[in-house]
């Protein structure tokens, strides 16, 4: 019964570190500032963790054909506000592969396809938002 317990425990303990993805109608930053889209690093296989560990803030009308280094192939998962788009491109200054992804949330980029074989988790360089 003992170890029950202490499994129940550490459950909930961990449960707290969940990071779910915030609702594409209530997107916000933390100034309260409407966002256009939130991109996050390092998806979790698990969906209730996708929206875990840093993220780059996209607001209405941002036109970004360089995406800062920091960021360059590092998205793995996304959220677009309501009534917004988010468009993206595999390279910087708007070249390579183009997707344009509509409002919702996005849990595993790896799960887009990019042409014939590939994906769009790790492979934003640019990207256009608007609402």
């Amino acid at each position: 019964m003992k170890a029950f317990i202490a499994v129940l425990i550490a459950a909930l303990c961990f449960e707290g570190l969940n990071a779910q993805c915030p609702e594409p109608s209530a997107l916000k930053d933390g100034g309260g500032n409407k966002l256009c889209a939130r991109m996050f690093e390092h998806s979790s296989y698990y969906y209730d963790m996708s929206c875990y560990g840093n993220f780059l803030d996209v607001y209405p009308d941002e036109d970004v054909p360089i995406i800062p280094r920091a960021w360059n192939n590092r998205v793995s998962s996304l959220v677009v506000a309501k009534s917004c788009s988010l468009t993206v491109w595999s390279r910087s200054k708007k070249q390579g592969s183009k997707k344009k992804f509509s409002a919702g949330i996005v849990y595993h980029l790896k799960e887009s396809k990019q042409g014939l074989f590939g994906d769009w988790n790790d492979s934003i360089s640019g990207y256009y938002c608007t609402c």
